[in-house]
């Protein structure tokens, strides 16, 4: 079936308004040529380990790469610009960055996590969190009141993730922080906004306290640096978080600050060229009789379709959907694509599908699994920079070698 072209301004209708100056600022905060002695137009990559002191602790702002590097420093200003953000700090990783994050608490402390979230960071809070003494329970926060009761004297932090990693849930962060907020305004509301980029959402300015990303995914978009971001407004939030970044060292490598640098460059067209396919690919999948069900935020059939268009400026790459049949049938449509690649991770300009059952969320144990939806016909795509009509082309057949009609 042939699926009707978007018209670019019909696809981004009803979405909240873009960020004023974006692109601009993708481009130019923090990249200023003035800064350097040669005034390079690209931020160079400082490799040094260590900088020269004037005398005994009188530096000139940078001492050792771990506290701080000239290249990193450049990516963190552009970022926390494009999160509406006062602070940026850079980790080796997205889990580095959950690690920091989560090292404020204290034995005793409870976090209350999004149930549908990321494998990694559902084993990190289970397997490894919860033996340094951590309450951790987890919600459905697409429903405010199953936040609301899950929250206890000693919550100290509430994770949500939006849309979810897999079943692409979405989550009103408005309601949610207010709702941790009113009932302690110690309470650190986190969101992890790897999905979204900072181009479609800005947690921050809907009252959460950080906002995190994996940036090897959208920010970076070229699946080829393993990097982690948190941006903040409040100042004490920041010295903390700056302490730990430091004091635990999960710092990214400077030539993979430059590469990620580099990424923002082209995030706003990427992330619109990822719309328009992925909505393409969304529709396509709908339409078609060996596809039972699919999850994407940009389709009027999403259940939390209004929560999208309130919040979000337009919809990632990022499309779920469940394949009549049987794990057989959705091992034979991954094995016969073509053009997608069966890969974890997501994010790039090419398009990778994957079987989080068995793949990004092995780790999440079964019986949780079933409660979340994540059986073996569930299937994700990450919908890349391709011409629409070879990736729709490319689904087809898979389909069709896959299920019978």
């Amino acid at each position: 079936m042939e699926p009707k072209k978007e018209n670019q301004s019909d696809l981004f209708a009803g979405f909240h308004t873009v960020f004023k100056s974006f692109a601009t600022d993708a481009i130019h905060i923090g990249q200023e040529p003035e800064q350097w002695k040669s005034m390079a137009v690209v931020p160079p990559i400082s490799l040094s380990t260590t900088f020269k002191q004037n005398g005994p602790g009188n530096h000139a702002g940078f001492e050792y790469s771990r506290s701080g590097n000239p290249t990193r420093n450049v990516l963190e200003k552009a970022v926390a610009a494009l999160d509406g953000a006062k602070y940026c700090l850079a980790l080796a990783s997205g889990l580095a960055a959950t690690v920091t994050i989560t090292h404020m608490l204290k034995a005793g402390d409870g976090i209350v996590c999004m149930d549908d979230v990321y494998g990694g960071t559902n084993r990190y809070f289970q397997k490894v969190a919860a033996q340094f003494g951590l309450e951790i329970s987890f919600a459905d926060c697409t429903k405010p009141e199953l936040l609301k009761a899950a929250i206890k004297n000693n919550t100290k932090m509430v994770w949500i993730e939006t849309p979810t990693n897999p079943t692409m849930k979405v989550v009103d962060i408005r309601a949610c922080s207010d709702l941790a907020h009113e009932h302690n305004k110690d309470i650190i509301v986190v969101v992890d906004n790897t999905f979204m980029s900072a181009y479609f959402q800005r947690p921050l300015a809907l009252g959460a306290d950080i906002c995190m990303y994996s940036a090897t995914k959208y920010m970076n978009g070229h699946s080829d640096v393993v990097m982690g971001l948190i941006s903040v407004n409040d100042e004490a939030l920041y010295d903390r978080l700056k302490f730990l970044q430091n004091a635990l060292g999960g710092v990214p490598s400077p030539f993979d600050c430059f590469l990620c640098n580099r990424g923002l460059k082209t995030l706003h067209l990427r992330m619109e060229r990822h719309f328009k396919n992925a909505m393409a690919a969304a529709k396509f999948l709908e339409a078609d009789p060996r596809v039972d069900r699919v999850i994407f935020p940009g389709l009027r059939s999403h259940p939390q379709y209004d929560v999208v268009k309130k919040q979000c400026t337009g919809c990632p790459g990022m499309i779920t959907f469940y394949i009549k049949g049987k794990l057989e049938h959705a091992s034979t449509f991954l094995s016969n694509l073509k053009m997608f690649a069966v890969a974890e991770s997501l994010g790039g300009y090419e398009s990778l599908a994957e079987h989080p059952a068995i793949m990004t969320h092995a780790s999440v144990p079964e019986k949780e699994r079933a409660v979340l939806g994540i059986s073996d016909t569930l299937i994700r795509l990450s919908v890349g920079l391709e011409d629409e009509e070879d990736i729709i082309e490319d689904l087809a057949q898979a389909l069709a070698a896959a299920v019978s009609i």
